[in-house]
Parts: structure tokens; C-alpha cells; sequence
């Protein structure tokens, strides 16, 4: 008799994983003819899924809405304006409140020194990163940008990010289309991604409670695409959000690109980055918080490239997790690796310490097997 019950359990068993297989291969199949997966059904294969089959089908889909061969990159420098900010996120080493001993603001000087060495190194854009910071309205943006592109013609911006285009057009009273045609007109080229973190407010109120919300960084977003900006798409996971709230964010980021309006560039990349934690408040006050491991990053990729089926690129943060996992992630879905990242503050505040050298990323997208494509931030090939 108990030999009969053991033997009916493992059949049970082998049932159950004989389903959760056919479950699985089904999403997969329907993401790989390119169609939307639900919230749900992201979370199946993100709770069910082997690595292996969700790299496998990741590869596939980044082959087929790509050159399979190809992996983009771009030489440019990240500059902070000013390491001035109201925001306080938990997340953040590098702000400073304004007023404080060690706040700065980049100088004339410095930016010539800065621009000078990304020209020398075959760059060509400036991404231009600063905060929520109430001594710099809009003219202080407009005058600085204005200049940079009198002195500096070729240069594209790729500066700020809808959180401090929300606070500008706040503090500004103005709407945040008037806002952003004002800064176009003085020179802005793209809008980064910054600031979005994971959009749900629940996680937003904990890790960055005086920065807009996800539906104010989401409009910020869908104005821009009205105008035809350029823009990129970010997640910064790893932290107090739920596996939930990840897809909860992809998901928001895959409808707002398919909703932009005809003819508009929209998101041109995705990026996942795992949240830094060395020193922050959020590791202080959430100690339980783990390191996000190699596997997490590449299944985040991963699931990022069967979700956004509708967004061309995804990039994979070597920055943050190395070029081996870099590398790994271009067999799971990424089809570019993003800056050589000449200068960078923020995460290598909270523990990055990564560098490469435009050399070293050919040669790392070389020995993954892949040809080398610079590009500029709208994925034209740079010339």
C-alpha cells in the first residue's frame, strides 16, 4: 500500500512539472512571435522558467528584431552638473543638499577639460546628470546648454531625465512640454531615462519619497515622445520591490512606447541596473537587502527582452555587473553594452568600480563572438 502511494505522488508530481512545462513553452512561443505576455504570464516564466530557456528565447527574439551579428556601443562622458539636491533618495552617495560644505556646481573650465577629452577619445555626446536642485531653474538650464552648443557644436546632449524636468516645470510653473521645448530649443538632443527606479509608488515612497511620481515620470515621458525626443527607458531593481513590481514596471514602459504617437522614436533602449547598495541609507535602513547575484542580472535581462517585445534595443549595465556577465547577457536577449562610461559618479559612489576603455569593449564584444557597431544614442551608426 505505501509503495502504491509513493508511486501515485510521483506521478502527481510528474503531472504538475508536465504542465508547468507546456505552460512554460506556451508563453515562451507567443513571446516569440512577438506578441504582449501579461503581467501574469511574465511572472510564471520569471518563477518557473529554466535560465537556459529564458536566454534562449531572449537570444532569439533580440536576433530577430536585430542584426544578429552586431553589438552596439557609444563613447560619451557622464557629467554631473552639480552634485546639489533636494531629492535625498536612500539610494544615493554622491548629492549633497545645496548649501552644504562639498556642494559644487561644474565650471566653464571644467566642462572644456571634460569635452576636450571625450573628442580626444572619439566621443560625442555629453550625458548631462544633475538633480532636483532649487538654485537651478529653467534659464540656469537654458544658458548652459545654449553655451555648450555655441562652443561645442558637435556635441549631442543627452541630458537630464524626467525627474528633474518634472521639477523644473513645477518650480518654473509651466507645463513639462513647455519645459522641454524650451530646453530643445537651447540644445537638448535626448532624454535619458534617469530617475525611474521601479514605477510604483509603493517602492518609490520608500527609496526616493521627494522625487515624482512613477505617473509623473511617465508623463514626463510621453510628452517628450510627442515631440519627437529621443529617449531611453531604465530600471534600477534589486532593492525593497517584489518580482511583481519589476514586471509592473516593464510592463508601464512597454505601453507608453507602443501608445506614442505615429512616427515617434519613442523608447530606443531598455536598462536594467542592479541597485549599488555600499554605504547607502537604503542598506542601512534595509540590511536584509542581498546583492543582486550573475544569474538574477541575466534572468532580469532576460525576461526585460521577451517583455518588451516592442522596444528595439536592450542594453546590458556591465558598469554595474562586469564584463562577464555583460558578455553572458548578449546570449540573453541585450544587443548592446551600452558606454565605455569615460566618467561616472553615482553608482561608483555606492560601490561600481568597473572601467573599460573603448579598446577593451571592442575587445570584449569580439571575443563574445559579435562585431563591434558604435553608435550614437539613437542607434544611427556613429560616423
Amino acid at each position: 500500500m505505501k509503495k502504491n502511494i509513493s508511486v501515485n505522488i510521483e506521478i502527481g508530481k510528474m503531472q504538475i512539472f508536465i504542465e508547468m512545462q507546456k505552460m512554460t513553452e506556451s508563453i515562451l512561443d507567443k513571446a516569440l512571435s512577438l506578441e504582449f505576455i501579461s503581467l501574469d504570464e511574465a511572472k510564471y516564466l520569471y518563477k518557473h522558467a529554466t535560465l537556459g530557456d529564458l536566454m534562449s528565447v531572449a537570444h532569439q527574439i533580440r536576433n530577430i528584431l536585430n542584426n544578429p551579428q552586431q553589438v552596439s556601443w557609444i563613447v560619451d562622458r557622464n557629467v554631473n552638473i552639480s552634485n546639489r539636491c533636494v531629492c535625498g533618495c536612500k539610494f544615493c552617495n554622491f548629492h549633497v543638499k545645496p548649501g552644504s560644505d562639498g556642494a559644487y556646481i561644474t565650471t566653464e573650465a571644467e566642462y572644456d577639460e571634460k569635452i576636450n577629452a571625450l573628442i580626444e577619445k572619439g566621443g560625442n555626446q555629453l550625458l548631462l546628470q544633475g538633480g532636483l536642485d532649487p538654485k537651478a531653474g529653467l534659464d540656469f538650464y537654458v544658458s548652459l546648454f545654449s553655451d555648450l552648443k555655441k562652443r561645442f557644436p558637435q556635441i549631442k546632449l543627452h541630458a537630464l531625465g524626467p525627474a528633474e524636468v518634472h521639477f523644473i516645470a513645477q518650480r518654473s510653473k509651466l507645463s513639462v512640454e513647455e519645459v522641454l521645448k524650451t530646453l530643445v530649443a537651447a540644445g537638448l538632443d535626448s532624454l535619458p531615462g534617469a530617475g525611474a527606479e521601479i514605477l510604483v509608488d509603493r517602492v518609490r515612497t520608500i527609496v526616493s519619497p521627494n522625487k515624482c511620481t512613477s505617473d509623473e515620470w511617465l508623463n514626463v515621458m510621453r510628452v517628450a515622445h510627442t515631440l519627437n525626443l529621443c529617449t531611453s527607458a531604465t530600471m534600477m531593481f534589486g532593492h525593497v520591490e517584489t518580482i511583481d513590481e519589476r514586471i509592473e514596471h516593464l510592463i508601464k514602459i512597454r505601453e507608453l512606447h507602443q501608445n506614442r504617437p505615429e512616427g515617434a522614436s519613442g523608447f530606443s533602449a531598455f536598462i536594467a541596473w542592479p541597485f549599488q547598495k555600499s554605504g547607502t541609507v537604503l542598506e542601512r535602513d534595509f540590511p536584509e537587502i542581498q546583492t543582486v547575484s550573475g544569474e538574477e542580472y541575466i534572468r532580469m535581462v532576460a525576461l526585460s527582452r521577451i517583455v518588451l517585445v516592442n522596444i528595439k534595443n536592450i542594453q546590458a549595465s556591465w558598469l554595474t555587473v562586469g564584463k562577464d556577465i555583460g558578455q553572458m547577457c548578449l546570449f540573453a536577449g541585450a544587443n548592446d553594452l551600452g558606454s565605455i562610461m569615460i566618467e561616472e559618479n553615482v553608482v561608483s559612489a555606492a560601490g561600481a568600480h568597473y572601467t573599460m576603455t573603448a579598446e577593451q569593449m571592442v575587445a570584449t564584444i569580439e571575443e563574445a563572438g559579435f562585431t563591434p557597431l558604435k553608435r550614437n544614442q539613437d542607434y544611427t551608426p556613429y560616423l
